[in-house]
């Protein structure tokens, strides 16, 4: 597969991206080296190799949640520039 100026710009589309037409050339470049890389990576035998579903096989060391302050709730709202008396007041921000 190699890539052309139309599948750039339908990229450049779904991405809503606007390219010039030097921009177009330097990028249907690299995307061409980009699937010859992936061509070359498809020339290796990995037959007998287990696919890589982690990182590591160390497992996660999480810690204990332990509360180190409490405080109340008309100790929370005392620094809070509104609020009423149990919630925080903010602007509205979706019309």
């Amino acid at each position: 597969m190699t890539i052309d100026e139309q599948t750039v710009d339908k990229i450049a589309h779904l991405a809503r991206l606007q390219l010039a037409a030097d921009e177009k050339k330097g990028m249907i470049k690299d995307m061409n080296k980009i699937l010859g890389f992936m061509d070359k990576l498809n020339e290796v035998d990995t037959t007998g190799v287990e696919p890589l579903v982690y990182m590591t096989a160390e497992p996660n060391v999480l810690r204990d949640d332990i509360v180190k302050q409490e405080i109340t709730t008309e100790e929370a709202l005392q620094n809070a520039p509104d609020h009423n008396e149990s919630y925080f007041l903010v602007e509205k921000v979706i019309k």
